[in-house]
């Protein structure tokens, strides 16, 4: 992932006044003030007091002009924001903000940022100085909790003199629209599998294992066991004796990537949905596969919503198919299925390994997500993973307490049952299935995946 430009841009604007005059009374103000009242006690044995309480509240207003004609004009401060990484989800991340300053009257400030909730549940507040001209760094972290596009708002900063009488607010334009991304911390433990898929296609580029694929490798002349429908009749024809072709194993195959975005992909197991631990599974495959030289398309679904990745396997695809996967959102609604499966057969007509990652619904039926399957198992070979809810098997094998308990339990098991009962029925059709806990799913998608490419079922 290091190659991919996904690190938000820069951004940089000057300060500018934040309300219509974009000045204050500082609580040293007030604190004067108070102090005067000091007067009003012997005023009320000589009225003469009041006149020099007055005096004292002319003094401290005087005072406070002065030191708000001495503060430095807004548009004389540059906010920039600078992000070393990229923003993922569930991953603390660095974000810099540098004030530079073109005058030389130090100032104590106090700057909040307006970040998205995606980023945090209220504004980042910093407190700090400038000191003297030229730049001034701030850092804050934050800790993304859910995938996509959120938008940062103004940057607010009010600022005082070492007098801390008058007060200046400023504000800057650094309003922009980042992407949080898939947690890649499941894509780097995958470098073992990396090196495992470099070692697996250099074996099979070498042993070119004729006769077990279907990709033209050369011609030969005919020997006794040798299949007909492999003679190559035209150059037959051209020598005027039997010749047969021979195959070799594919070096590329085309995997499709298919993520249920559906109602069921919201609920939560940790801080995590099960569609964040779908599509970081999703992207640990899509890496590997375009590793080994397969091709890689992807199509994430919902009701509404439909995202589609043509197959390719260059750096830019997988960019494209990172771009699109931290898009993805969970939907209030059941995902379409049978119209995924669908355009999935439209879009591929060659056999290809469709690893499918959905959660089964608790209902007696055959879930509309199994019948999308078993459509497409007629062309493509089919890895239909399944999320497994923990807490529910525990339940379905822990010993009842009461008659309460004992009726949960029931329902507990007969949910199990149900769920075991499809997935039996999806592998008797010839479907390779998981069903597998979110935090493991990605190791299990891409160890499943090796094991077909290693029995060339792909």
């Amino acid at each position: 992932m290091q190659n991919l430009k996904i690190v938000p841009e820069t951004v940089q604007a000057s300060f500018q006044r934040a309300k219509r005059t974009g000045i204050a009374f500082a609580p040293r103000f007030y604190m004067l003030l108070v102090i005067g009242l000091i007067f009003l006690a012997p005023a009320f044995l000589d009225h003469q007091f009041l006149w020099a309480l007055l005096v004292w509240d002319l003094i401290v207003v005087a005072l406070w002009g002065l030191d708000l004609f001495l503060l430095p004009d807004p548009r004389e401060y540059v906010a920039r924001r600078e992000w070393p990484h990229a923003a993922m989800l569930s991953t603390s991340g660095e974000v810099t903000l540098t004030i530079t300053s073109d005058t030389d009257r130090p100032v104590s400030i106090e700057i909040t940022e307006d970040i998205p909730l995606e980023l945090g549940e209220e504004p980042v507040q910093i407190r700090g100085k400038l000191p003297d001209v030229g730049e001034t760094i701030f850092r804050y972290t934050v800790r993304p909790t859910h995938r996509g596009d959120c938008k940062f708002g103004l940057t607010f900063m009010r600022y005082q003199s070492a007098w801390q009488l008058a007060e200046r607010w400023a504000k800057a334009d650094l309003q922009q629209t980042i992407r949080v991304y898939p947690s890649t911390a499941d894509v780097a433990d995958q470098s073992i599998y990396l090196m495992r898929s470099r070692r697996l296609d250099m074996e099979k580029r070498l042993l070119r294992r004729r006769g077990l694929g279907r990709e033209f490798e050369s011609l030969r002349e005919y020997r006794e066991g040798d299949n007909y429908r492999d003679v190559s009749w035209t150059a037959t024809a051209r020598r005027g004796k039997l010749v047969v072709r021979e195959y070799q194993v594919e070096r590329s195959q085309p995997v499709w990537l298919v993520v249920d975005c559906g109602r069921l992909m919201r609920a939560r197991v940790g801080e995590l949905s099960k569609l964040d631990y779908a599509v970081s599974a999703a992207l640990s495959l899509a890496q590997v596969a375009i590793f080994g030289g397969d091709k890689v398309g992807l199509l994430a679904y919902g009701l509404n919503q439909r995202r589609t990745v043509p197959l390719g396997r260059s750096p830019v695809h997988l960019r494209n198919i990172l771009e699109q996967l931290a898009a993805a959102r969970e939907e209030s609604a059941e995902a379409n299925h049978l119209l995924a499966a669908g355009s999935l057969l439209t879009m591929q007509t060659r056999r290809s390994l469709v690893v499918w990652i959905t959660d089964l619904a608790d209902t007696a039926m055959t879930p509309e997500v199994v019948e999308g399957a078993s459509v497409l198992l007629s062309r493509h070979l089919v890895l239909f993973a399944v999320l497994e809810d923990p807490q529910l098997k525990l339940l379905a094998n822990s010993q009842p307490e009461d008659p309460d308990q004992l009726y949960r339990i029931t329902a507990a098991q007969e949910i199990v049952h149900r769920r075991e009962v499809m997935i039996a029925k999806l592998r008797a059709q010839g479907a390779h299935t998981l069903e597998v806990g979110a935090k493991g799913l990605s190791g299990a998608v891409v160890e499943q995946y090796f094991a077909l490419k290693e029995r060339n079922l792909i």
